[in-house]
């Protein structure tokens, strides 16, 4: 298995069929009890510890969630009030090392089922022309609304993976 993808990479060449669509709603939906129920029990020894050889702590993978889900429901609104915005990328690898990534994991795990439920809320509201609404980013080019909501979703669980899988392997 390659520990920096556990659940593989995003694919998705198909539809976005409303099922679809709903099933990755779902995903984002579920994702902060499951990150909670992944890192519940763990002391701060195994937060410290990197769930693979020169990758983030358990501790920074939980706070990256909360860093990049915020990104990305701000993301979500500016393509839905905006014609096509251009996103501004954030160094992930320099925000891992700023002194709020080093917090107690409660604060983002709080931060997450808060901002999991506004997130929700819109997605669940976007009418069909909603998800063709695009942004560009510049590492990715032109994204669709109903794409990134998939993205997301493998998000969570891609990260989630990370902590389950070294829990795994080591016997947590």
């Amino acid at each position: 298995m390659d520990l920096r993808y556990p659940v593989g990479k995003f694919n998705h060449d198909g539809d976005l069929t409303s099922s679809l669509i709903e099933s990755w709603i779902k995903e984002i939906e579920g994702a902060p009890a499951l990150l909670r129920e992944s890192v519940a029990g763990l002391g701060d020894e195994q937060l410290d510890t990197s769930y693979r050889p020169g990758g983030w702590t358990v501790r920074q993978v939980v706070h990256h969630l909360a860093d990049s889900h915020i990104n990305s429901y701000v993301r979500f609104k500016l393509a839905l009030t905006e014609d096509n915005p251009t996103i501004k990328p954030y160094r992930e690898e320099k925000w891992a090392e700023l002194p709020d990534s080093k917090m107690p994991i409660e604060v983002s795990l709080l931060l997450l089922e808060s901002l999991h439920s506004r997130w929700v809320t819109l997605l669940r509201s976007l009418s069909p022309a909603d998800l063709e609404k695009t942004f560009f980013y510049p590492d990715s080019g032109e994204i669709k609304v109903g794409l990134n909501i998939g993205i997301y979703a493998w998000h969570s669980r891609h990260h989630i993976a990370h902590i389950t899988s070294l829990r795994e392997r080591l016997g947590w």
